[in-house]
């Protein structure tokens, strides 16, 4: 009779102990949670971004050679494809939150992170792919590539329309990470 009851005991704590973690991992964040952590990922990035558009067009107008202009632009678009990828993880690590429609929400930020990154990746190995012996075809080349880059950019971004969560904007609107 003993024995039974320890395998009823182990049994039992088995059920319970499943029951536990399956209730620990049923949910996502909140709204409010999830909007936090992604606008505390995106605000550095913005930042970073920013500064690297700013440093790209300095270097459009300095009076450089085209190797040092190569040099400085494959670098800047280097570090603006791994904020990207660091903003996308960070995203992707907030999880998904338990609000309507979270789970598209949640992969539209990361696929445009995502399309983002692979922009200025692509920018940096075209930039990074140009010869520098002729400057006027070094400049033209870097002029395309910051086009096609401006285009991907503008292609990547977040269509927000198709994705609503009454309880994702109000906690967008509400948590102090997005102001």
């Amino acid at each position: 009779m003993r024995t039974c009851r320890a395998s009823a005991a182990g049994k039992f704590t088995v059920v319970l102990a499943t029951i536990v973690v399956l209730a620990g991992c049923g949910g996502g964040p909140s709204p409010r949670a999830w909007a936090a952590s992604v606008c505390g990922a995106l605000t550095p990035w913005r930042s970073e971004i920013n500064k690297l558009t700013s440093s790209t067009d300095e270097q459009m107008t300095a009076q450089t050679t085209p190797a040092q202009a190569k040099e400085n632009l494959v670098r800047l678009f280097d570090g603006a494809e791994r904020a990207s990828e660091a903003a996308r993880r960070k995203v992707e690590k907030a999880g998904v939150p338990e609000a309507d429609n979270g789970e598209a929400i949640s992969a539209g930020f990361r696929s445009s992170l995502g399309k983002m990154r692979d922009a200025y990746g692509r920018a940096r190995d075209t930039i990074d792919g140009l010869g520098t012996g002729e400057p006027a075809a070094f400049y033209d080349g870097v002029r395309a590539a910051v086009a096609t880059l401006n285009t991907e950019y503008d292609a990547s971004a977040l269509d927000t329309s198709k994705l609503n969560s009454e309880e994702l904007k109000k906690a967008f609107d509400e948590v102090p990470e997005c102001h």
